[in-house]
């Protein structure tokens, strides 16, 4: 199969190529030729790496923790039109029966044949999480960090947690956080009340990200900088980061990715079930959730509680107002996460050998058309 355009993202830049995809891998990339006939002619339209969200809760009525694999299956076939072409089912803090059926769930899926984005593995948030920074996470089903509990999940998972969301300032001699860091899952500290120091011994001992930097964690002082300063001045952590210009201004989003960089910024959606369904009350976490017309969720008490965000949308806010640079915007939905995830050598590029995993955008941020390793999951009826 053959496809091209004029703007192909290459190298931090836009070049008229021509990309041969065979067996769900790209195999060739060519000089753009006008005349060339090809399967896929995208003109002026933009090839970018297919987005990874690696913080999704859920979609379309479905919540990870839900455990149904009917839900998760449409997840995955439709999470396409907002140019998602792999992610990382997020659970919510819960019951130890509810996080196991949850976790079976996503492997007995990944295991069998799927149509739509690839899930990666599971982003298991919760539930050794801080009490006052808990935001939207159930307090009654919090728990103290335990390697004995974990290696239960990660059993019942088939070994496919791959990041974990914890409070590492709550694990004693950092136990929990050695042993995932040993394991290769990736340790992603949030929902804690962690000074700047806190922080930073959490790194030394394992912790590789920080979860929806800005939310669910201590913000920035002069005197003591905590998580937020931490993530604005380190350069070999990552940070995740909401943009839907609800849980951070554009102000806040821009002013993240100037102090992170271009090669630490991961931008995630936070999900939940409501995305895609419009507002109203809904489930998430076993608590009710209002969803606001704005797309704003929140629990009953005012809390803010996930969100109802695609990444398509949350990448025209970072650019068109947040004003960042394309090239950080782009890294971040697409190459950044992989790397987080150890997948930087077959997704996150427009490279031969790399997965096919494109999306196709148009200038005013309309997913076009999404290939997941080759095939389309996607195609705007109105293009």
């Amino acid at each position: 199969m053959l496809i091209k355009s004029r703007k192909v993202w290459l190298s931090g830049q836009f070049l008229p190529l021509i990309i041969e995809i065979i067996d769900g891998k790209i195999t060739s990339i060519f000089e753009y030729d006008e005349n060339k006939s090809v399967d896929y002619d995208f003109g002026a339209n933009r090839i970018l790496p297919g987005f990874i969200d690696i913080h999704t809760h859920g979609a379309y009525g479905f919540d990870t923790n839900d455990a149904d694999k009917e839900g998760l299956s449409k997840w995955a076939k439709n999470i396409g039109e907002e140019g998602v072409t792999a992610f990382c089912p997020t659970t919510i803090t819960q019951t130890e029966e509810v996080l196991t059926k949850a976790v079976k769930n996503v492997a007995e899926l990944m295991a069998e044949d799927y149509e739509g984005a690839e899930i990666l593995g599971i982003h298991f948030e919760g539930p050794y999480l801080d009490v006052e920074k808990r935001g939207a996470q159930p307090l009654s089903c919090l728990a103290k960090p335990s390697v004995d509990q974990f290696k239960r999940f990660q059993a019942a998972s088939k070994n496919n947690i791959r990041l974990i969301t914890i409070a590492c300032d709550l694990d004693p001699d950092y136990k929990l956080t050695k042993y995932l860091a040993a394991q290769g899952i990736k340790v992603s500290m949030g929902h804690s009340s962690a000074n700047y120091k806190q922080t930073a011994l959490a790194f030394a001992n394992g912790a590789n990200s920080q979860t929806h930097v800005y939310n669910g964690m201590t913000g920035f002082h002069h005197r003591d900088p905590g998580q937020v300063g931490y993530a604005y001045f380190s350069d070999d952590s990552y940070g995740e980061l909401i943009c839907d210009g609800i849980h951070s201004t554009p102000e806040a989003i821009s002013i993240f990715f100037n102090a992170k960089g271009k090669e630490r910024s991961i931008l995630i959606s936070d999900s939940m079930s409501a995305k895609g369904l419009g507002a109203g009350e809904y489930i998430f976490g076993g608590e009710k959730v209002i969803v606001h017309k704005d797309g704003s969720a929140t629990r009953e008490d005012g809390r803010l509680a996930g969100s109802t965000a695609s990444i398509i949308k949350s990448l025209k806010v970072v650019v068109e107002e947040a004003l960042v640079p394309i090239t950080y915007a782009i890294n971040a939905c697409t190459k950044n996460p992989a790397n987080l995830l150890g997948i930087g050598d077959r997704k996150g590029k427009i490279k031969v050998g790399y997965d096919a995993d494109l999306t196709i955008i148009s200038n005013d941020y309309e997913v076009i058309t999404t290939f997941a390793r080759g095939k389309v999951t996607y195609k705007n009826k109105f293009y």
